[in-house]
């Protein structure tokens, strides 16, 4: 019986494999033409570069437009990791600890901006922020933002709390010291791991964003992935293969460091 299955689960793992691999090739191949690119000579995009240079690097580097938008990112996604973790953590301790009607509701309600198309979400956004004036502002691109980081945050403080033992911060309270202390003196510093995962997350996601961003920033307040939306709809030129590498990079390392922190949890 076992051996006349042998041959479809070797066949079916080969298929996996294989469509595993067509994946990872798909996803990746880009890296391999964009990066390229980037290093470019040439006035426009080409592939292969036909002479090599550092000129696009100098030219985001270089330029003031681009260095606000970068400064604008960086402002943001800041604000958004230190905005929501806090909320974020603490939303995952009360889901955790608490199983009452408002926390099961809770759940689904804070991951909403996972579920729903980002176009809808910044539609929505950008119509209640028109009336309340924070459109264009860093403010409501950080509240934005927030909004949109805290799934990540709650997902991965989840994720550390399910193999942490309460009883542990149980005993403390019996010590004497109120829930906060025990939290942040026995619970936090053994799931930091997952803490720091997610803020690394929130980070990215917003430094990274874009849907909302193209909604809600412009003039001085235009993020990094919006004035390069600008410029790919002006005019294409490698600069833009430049600050993607670059942005691949910095997505990856920080990306990689999330999940290097998340498994030491």
């Amino acid at each position: 019986m076992e051996a006349s299955h042998l041959p479809a689960t070797v066949l079916s793992r080969i298929l996996l494999t294989v469509a595993g691999v067509a994946v990872l090739v798909f996803l990746v191949l880009p890296i391999f033409i964009v990066v390229p690119m980037s290093f470019s000579a040439s006035r426009f995009l080409a592939f292969p570069p036909a002479a090599w240079s550092l000129r696009w690097y100098a030219e985001y580097f270089g330029g003031a437009e681009w260095m606000l938008a970068t400064a604008v990112s960086l402002q943001t996604a800041t604000a958004t990791c230190l905005l929501a973790t806090p909320i974020g953590v603490a939303a995952a301790y009360a889901i955790h600890t608490t199983k009452t009607r408002l926390t099961e509701v809770a759940y689904p309600l804070l991951m909403v901006p996972l579920m729903i198309p980002h176009i809808v979400v910044a539609v929505g956004v950008f119509f209640l922020f028109a009336r309340i004036g924070l459109n264009n502002t860093l403010t409501g691109l950080i509240l934005a933002h927030t909004m949109l980081a805290i799934p990540f945050v709650l997902i991965t403080t989840l994720s550390g709390m399910q193999g942490f033992d309460m009883n542990q911060e149980r005993a403390a309270q019996s010590l004497g010291v109120n829930r906060l202390t025990a939290f942040l003196k026995v619970t936090a510093p053994q799931i930091k791991g997952s803490i720091i995962a997610g803020a690394l997350f929130a980070f990215i996601s917003s430094f990274d964003e874009v849907v909302v961003s193209l909604f809600l920033s412009g003039g001085p307040t235009s993020t990094l992935p919006k004035r390069m939306f600008v410029a790919l709809r002006d005019e294409v030129d490698p600069t833009i293969a430049a600050i993607s590498s670059l942005l691949i990079f910095a997505s990856l390392s920080i990306g990689l460091a999330g999940m290097i922190a998340g498994r030491k949890s």
